[in-house]
């Protein structure tokens, strides 16, 4: 099951398919984005700060549940529609929208992907024609792009040890990314797929996308 979180970010000209069995989950005022792109959310989570009195009506009217918080809380909006994907049942979550203006909501959003709840669940931020995704420690990830796409693998936390790359122009064999350097920045596609894999530690793998749209 794969759950689209839609947040206030800013989303860049590319955006993955809407499938019809995909659950859309609108963060605040990720809410706006949900209807300039058509889309009827199943949720819309938040405290609802970034939207009007009327528009929070409007989408009352429309039969859209809606999960209210307080704005003084001990989680974001985006956290909390994390938690109610994984709630109900998403093993692939795509975030849109996570990304924007300010840098501290931007790469708390980023760290969130290290979430303890979300191991074993494929997470990606999706940026215009840009992914971020995880890989964990005794992981391996499968990523698809065209060649000439650039794949950057930066440890998170701590060193990133016996880490395995393939299908990459500067191939990985059991090597260690240290945490901090910039060994593992600006790798490049050889063809459709590269894949990673770590025994030890957590890779935020960043990927610019370029000859043509990803296939998300």
């Amino acid at each position: 099951m794969r759950a689209v979180i839609i947040a206030n970010g800013i989303i860049g000209g590319f955006h993955p398919v809407i499938y019809p069995d995909d659950i859309v989950i609108a963060v605040d005022g990720g809410l706006r984005h949900c209807l300039e792109l058509k889309l009827r959310p199943h949720t819309l989570i938040g405290d609802m700060d970034s939207l009007s009195p009327e528009e929070i009506d409007a989408i009352t009217r429309s039969g859209i549940l809606i999960s209210r918080y307080p704005e003084r809380k001990d989680h974001t909006d985006m956290e909390l529609a994390l938690n109610a994907a994984r709630s109900l049942g998403a093993s692939d979550i795509v975030l849109l929208g996570a990304l924007g203006a300010r840098w501290d909501m931007s790469i708390a959003n980023i760290l969130l992907l290290a979430a303890p709840e979300l191991a074993g669940c494929r997470v990606r931020i999706l940026d215009g024609m840009q992914e971020i995704a995880l890989v964990r420690g005794g992981e391996t990830h499968q990523f698809e792009g065209n060649a000439g796409d650039l794949l950057s693998l930066i440890p998170l936390r701590a060193d990133a040890k016996n880490v395995c790359a393939t299908g990459l122009e500067y191939p990985l064999n059991g090597e260690t990314l240290h945490f901090s350097a910039t060994r593992g920045v600006s790798n490049v596609f050889c063809g459709q797929t590269a894949t990673v894999f770590l025994e030890e530690g957590l890779l935020l793998c960043v990927i610019q996308h370029f000859a043509e749209e990803p296939r998300l």
